[in-house]
């Protein structure tokens, strides 16, 4: 006697009745490309729609594919993309306009300890920490003039990934793969690589009440063995033959339990997904994740550390097909440079050579226009002193950039008034900021809307406006 989920007994007959079912009616014959892919749109339950099928986008996108380059913690403004002069004028005063509530208590105006340099045609200042930025500045629009609601890191990190400072909401990466799906089905859609987690943890690549596969992948790339990168993913006991046939039974199976329950069971379908994209990952996920297959060259010129192998894997993934991937800078809130600013050196050396890196393999490999980048952090930092040397969090002004996937280049936008604390011009929130990311990704984002709790939710809720003057 054998017994079922819920504890019936089934008789050997009705055991092996299953079984033989299972066994026959699912097979990969009819679903496999001739290299041995499984075809995007496809699942092994004979063909099936697969919720991360190709999806078509609301018009014709300008980008396929995000990297977001998040600076957890929250960079300095007026230390790397927007310099402010009067701080030097003004240093140790603090005039009216400097007199901004934030979260901690803080002292007069302190200059940036950094240099800047013009770079590109347009002649664009980046401070002394991103120089090898500074050189791909042709292709970047920095904009200066971002604020969002909160200076608090728990809240501003949810809002700048998920369009509310409550943890209840999608991650965009899961809003653009249930608006879009992803192109190579034996991958994760969205992946996240943070080496640990931030303040707020899997909150932040949530799918919240959108289907479980619409989840972030979480991996810790603290070390990239491809063979370890993604936990219990090999199955040291069954050969591939036995899997697919253990597989396709349980799915049968789960089919059986699905039928009797109405045929919804939004849990159980997550868990079917992911036992199928666990299976199929097997071979190409630990390919893509296999740094030594580039060549010595590239190698070296996204340079060493955890940062740096980041990026090439986040390359390698957008190479592969996957929709977006996300790549902290570190564990906890590492830009958070409240004691001393000059901390800020130290980061910015492991990120700038890999960033500029990226930029270019992307391009001579044809993908930047078909890339979107994004960098920066959930907010900025104070141009008044915290501590001596030190800058507190800032959520009324601070910057953000985007490189390729239809954006323009070499110009900046907005700006923040003369010392740099709050946006005064073509201020850009958080919502227009994700608004435009969907733009560029052929969605319209008052029209990509999930029914939930009664209401139709969306990324940008009721808010978000298209920045228009930064797409080409």
């Amino acid at each position: 006697m054998i017994l079922d989920h819920h504890q019936n007994a089934l008789t050997r007959r009705e055991s092996l009745q299953r079984m033989g079912t299972g066994m026959g009616m699912l097979g990969l014959a009819g679903i496999m490309a001739s290299d041995g892919k499984l075809m995007a749109g496809t699942t092994a339950d004979s063909g099936a729609a697969s919720p991360l099928a190709v999806k078509s986008p609301h018009f014709v996108p300008k980008a396929k594919h995000v990297i977001h380059l998040f600076m957890n913690g929250g960079p300095s403004q007026v230390d790397t993309f927007d310099p402010k002069p009067a701080l030097e004028k003004y240093n140790g005063q603090r005039p009216n306009e400097a007199d901004l509530k934030t979260e901690r208590k803080t002292g007069g105006l302190l200059m940036s300890p950094f240099k800047f340099e013009n770079y590109g045609e347009a002649g664009i200042p980046v401070s002394e920490l991103f120089p090898n930025v500074g050189s791909c500045i042709d292709d970047i629009c920095v904009i200066r003039s971002m604020h969002t609601n909160i200076p608090n890191h728990e809240p501003s990190l949810l809002m700048m990934n998920s369009g509310e400072t409550q943890p209840t909401r999608p991650a965009m990466g899961s809003w653009l793969l249930y608006g879009l799906g992803t192109i190579n089905q034996n991958l994760p859609g969205y992946v996240v690589l943070c080496p640990g987690k931030p303040v707020v943890g899997p909150q932040l690549w949530s799918n919240s009440f959108l289907p479980g596969i619409f989840q972030g992948t979480h991996i810790n790339h603290s070390n990239i063995d491809p063979k370890k990168v993604i936990r219990h993913i090999n199955n040291g006991y069954l050969s591939k033959t036995a899997q697919r046939e253990q597989l396709d039974l349980l799915s049968r199976m789960n089919e059986i339990h699905l039928e009797k329950r109405g045929g919804k069971s939004n849990p159980l379908e997550a868990r079917i997904e992911s036992m199928e994209m666990a299976f199929r990952m097997q071979t190409e996920a630990q390919e893509v994740f296999d740094l030594n297959k580039e060549t010595k060259e590239i190698r070296e010129s996204y340079g060493e550390g955890q940062f740096a192998n980041a990026c090439l894997a986040a390359r390698r993934l957008v190479e592969s097909g996957v929709r977006m991937v996300q790549v902290y800078y570190g564990n906890g809130q590492p830009w958070d440079d409240h004691g001393n600013i000059k901390a800020h050196a130290d980061k910015a050396k492991n990120v700038d050579q890999p960033i500029a890196a990226l930029i270019k393999d992307l391009k001579q490999r044809d993908l930047l226009k078909d890339t979107l980048i994004v960098w920066g952090g959930e907010f900025g930092r104070t141009p008044v002193a915290e501590n001596g040397n030190g800058r507190d969090h800032n959520h009324h002004g601070f910057t953000m950039w985007l490189a390729g996937g239809g954006i323009k280049g070499g110009m900046t936008f907005g700006a923040t008034d003369d010392f740099g604390f709050a946006s005064v011009e073509n201020k850009v929130h958080v919502h227009d900021l994700h608004a435009t990311i969907l733009h560029l990704m052929g969605l319209d984002h008052e029209k990509l809307t999930f029914r939930y709790s009664g209401r139709d939710f969306r990324l940008t809720d009721v808010h978000g406006r298209v920045v228009n003057e930064i797409i080409a």
